[in-house]
Protein backbone atom coordinates (compact mmCIF):
# COMPACT_ATOMS: atom_id res chain seq x y z
CA UNK A 1 0.00 0.00 0.00
CA UNK A 2 1.29 3.81 -0.79
CA UNK A 3 0.67 6.38 1.25
CA UNK A 4 -1.19 9.29 0.24
CA UNK A 5 -0.63 12.97 1.42
CA UNK A 6 -3.84 14.99 1.07
CA UNK A 7 -2.73 18.89 1.29
CA UNK A 8 -5.64 21.69 2.23
CA UNK A 9 -5.76 24.76 -0.11
CA UNK A 10 -8.25 27.50 1.48
CA UNK A 11 -8.51 30.33 0.09
CA UNK A 12 -4.45 31.75 0.18
CA UNK A 13 -3.67 29.14 3.33
CA UNK A 14 -2.29 26.09 2.64
CA UNK A 15 -2.36 22.98 5.25
CA UNK A 16 -0.02 20.20 4.59
CA UNK A 17 -0.52 16.86 5.46
CA UNK A 18 2.39 15.57 7.22
CA UNK A 19 1.62 12.00 8.08
CA UNK A 20 -0.68 10.95 4.83
CA UNK A 21 -2.61 7.63 4.91
CA UNK A 22 -1.45 4.68 3.53
CA UNK A 23 -4.34 3.50 0.91
CA UNK A 24 -4.68 0.12 -1.91
CA UNK A 25 -4.73 2.13 -4.74
CA UNK A 26 -5.18 6.02 -6.80
CA UNK A 27 -8.68 5.09 -6.87
CA UNK A 28 -9.17 5.06 -3.09
CA UNK A 29 -6.90 8.25 -2.62
CA UNK A 30 -9.45 9.85 -5.28
CA UNK A 31 -12.29 8.61 -2.43
CA UNK A 32 -10.34 10.24 0.34
CA UNK A 33 -9.80 13.57 -1.43
CA UNK A 34 -13.81 13.57 -2.55
CA UNK A 35 -15.15 12.82 0.73
CA UNK A 36 -12.71 15.09 2.58
CA UNK A 37 -13.51 18.12 0.43
CA UNK A 38 -17.21 17.11 1.26
CA UNK A 39 -17.09 17.47 4.51
CA UNK A 40 -14.77 20.82 4.87
CA UNK A 41 -17.62 22.61 2.29
CA UNK A 42 -20.33 20.89 5.21
CA UNK A 43 -18.79 22.21 7.95
CA UNK A 44 -18.50 25.92 6.28
CA UNK A 45 -21.73 25.77 4.69
CA UNK A 46 -23.38 28.39 7.24
CA UNK A 47 -20.43 30.46 7.07
CA UNK A 48 -20.60 33.97 5.35
CA UNK A 49 -16.99 33.60 3.63
CA UNK A 50 -16.25 30.61 1.78
CA UNK A 51 -13.06 30.33 0.36
CA UNK A 52 -12.42 28.25 -3.17
CA UNK A 53 -11.28 24.49 -1.69
CA UNK A 54 -8.77 22.05 -2.73
CA UNK A 55 -7.58 19.58 -1.83
CA UNK A 56 -4.38 18.15 -3.50
CA UNK A 57 -2.76 14.56 -3.48
CA UNK A 58 0.45 13.44 -3.20
CA UNK A 59 2.55 10.63 -2.49
CA UNK A 60 6.29 10.92 -1.02
CA UNK A 61 7.57 11.52 -4.70
CA UNK A 62 5.12 13.81 -6.68
CA UNK A 63 1.82 15.85 -6.55
CA UNK A 64 -0.90 13.24 -8.34
CA UNK A 65 -4.27 14.84 -8.75
CA UNK A 66 -6.33 17.82 -7.30
CA UNK A 67 -10.55 18.21 -6.11
CA UNK A 68 -11.34 21.35 -5.72
CA UNK A 69 -14.99 23.76 -5.02
CA UNK A 70 -14.84 27.01 -6.73
CA UNK A 71 -17.73 29.32 -4.98
CA UNK A 72 -19.19 31.85 -7.69
CA UNK A 73 -21.10 34.89 -6.59
CA UNK A 74 -23.86 36.23 -8.85
CA UNK A 75 -25.99 35.24 -11.63
CA UNK A 76 -24.08 32.67 -14.08
CA UNK A 77 -24.94 32.80 -17.86
CA UNK A 78 -24.19 29.38 -19.27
Amino acid sequence: MERYFFDIQSGRELFADEEGLRLPDRKAAEVEAMQTLVGIVKESVFKSERPDLAVEVRSATERLFCVSMVQRNGSTKH
